[in-house]
């Protein structure tokens, strides 16, 4: 039994300069935010909110809202059975659609689009209503399979006329 007082007096100490140190870093970002009167944000803060609209049993757009939470997103998820009514009111393009539809800062994202291409979106801010990504490409962000084989696919720009012009390429033939 005293062969471990060493150590536990080594642990003790240790995890005193643990808080002493975490304690100085927390004190130090409150400083430098004080001198700048910036606030301190992280890359997620800075990302707006998605809201997912989607068919409360579809089990690849769960996947999908998984996917953008893992990037960083907050996701809020609304269940409907009237996706056609969503689509419709922010402009998906007829024969554009997939099975779930989101909005966020002032854009619509139609389908398995990849968290990338987003994060792309919201940094250059292009005059348009959204991205598509049309139907179900095997392999994209919610359509994963264990073989982990991606079907080459493109994510589309719509313009605010709603024609559309290539935005990504992914799989096999793109990035």
């Amino acid at each position: 039994m005293h062969t471990r007082r060493p150590l536990v007096i080594a642990l003790i100490l240790a995890s005193g300069a643990l808080f002493a140190a975490c304690t100085q870093t927390i004190a130090t970002a409150a400083a430098q935010q004080a001198s700048t009167n910036k606030p301190i944000a992280s890359a997620a803060a800075a990302l707006p909110e998605v809201h997912v609209y989607k068919d409360a049993n579809c089990g690849c757009c769960s996947l999908w809202v998984n996917h953008l939470r893992d990037a960083g997103f907050k996701v809020k998820v609304t269940d409907t059975v009237d996706m056609g009514a969503v689509k419709h009111r922010v402009g998906v393009p007829y024969g554009k659609g997939s099975c779930h539809t989101a909005e966020v800062g002032g854009y619509f994202i139609e389908g398995h689009v990849p968290a990338q291409d987003i994060k792309r979106l919201l940094a250059q801010r292009p005059a348009a209503k959204g991205l598509v990504l049309p139907g179900m490409p095997l392999g994209s962000p919610g359509m994963e399979v264990p073989s982990g084989v991606v079907q080459p696919y493109t994510v589309e720009l719509v313009g605010g006329n709603g024609t559309t012009r290539q935005w990504s390429r992914h799989g096999t033939a793109g990035k």
